[in-house]
């Protein structure tokens, strides 16, 4: 990821309505799904400048947050977290079953993870067994855009690919889905014309002031939530995962 970027988090995710809905979406699967723990041990593997670690996760239990730039942990001290550490998730510096709860919210697309199926098997390692993994990646390697070469996108994904790694790795799949489906075919046309504009740069979607169409935008994505919590949906931009550890 560009270093600018994780400023431009900083200063953003928690008004940007891609950030607010998502937190709808990612608390309304935690809610549905939850662990057997009393006072859950969570884990942010990938936790970025850290407003999940900081905000929803940290409401959940205690929280432990993992990012391998020193930009991010450093903007998650900023926000308060203490318990970090800076390493990579294809490396955990933790005992095996230490959390109840992994949550790792798009990190494995990245360039600096270039084996996703070794860092699952560490996400799988850390977790309790009956513990709980939630991840969330962009869909569909195809829809990538100017922001994925900002953000250093290796690979986007399809939902069956998401199954099958987590399958591999020997958790149980308790739910998986695409999210972000209501504003699909706007960011398809916008990406069409991006891929007709020859020599476009590498832009972030965070650098765009939105006003007002900010809160229209961040209801539509969190409407989502009534639908996702009753099934899969069809397609998206994003795609959610649940799984859980064997006992």
């Amino acid at each position: 990821m560009n270093p600018e970027e994780y400023e431009l988090m900083y200063r953003v995710e928690d008004a940007h309505w891609w950030y607010r809905g998502m937190q709808v979406l990612t608390e309304t699967l935690l809610d549905r799904w939850p662990t057997r723990a009393a006072r859950n041990l969570i884990l942010d593997a990938g936790c970025g400048a850290g407003s999940a670690l900081t905000g929803y996760l940290s409401r959940r239990g205690d929280a432990v947050g993992v990012d391998l730039s020193p930009l991010a942990t450093g903007f998650s001290r900023r926000r308060g977290a203490r318990r970090l550490a800076q390493a990579s998730v294809l490396a955990l510096p933790f005992a095996a079953s230490t959390f109840d709860l992994v949550v790792s919210l798009d990190v494995l697309y990245e360039a600096s993870v270039p084996d996703d199926r070794l860092a699952v098997r560490e996400f799988v390692r850390t977790l309790k067994p009956g513990g709980v993994l939630l991840m969330r990646l962009p869909a569909y390697d195809w829809l990538r855009g100017r922001h994925d070469r900002v953000v250093h996108t290796a690979r986007r994904y399809r939902r069956s690919q998401i199954i099958a790694m987590l399958r591999e790795s020997g958790l149980a799949v308790d739910f998986a889905s695409y999210a972000n489906m209501f504003l699909f075919p706007f960011a398809l046309i916008k990406r069409s014309f991006e891929k007709m504009s020859a020599g476009s740069r590498p832009a972030s979607d965070l650098e765009f002031s939105l006003g007002a169409l900010n809160h229209l935008l961040q209801w539509i994505l969190s409407a989502e939530a009534a639908l996702i919590s009753r099934f899969p949906l069809p397609f998206g931009l994003s795609v959610f995962a649940v799984a859980r550890k064997r006992p």
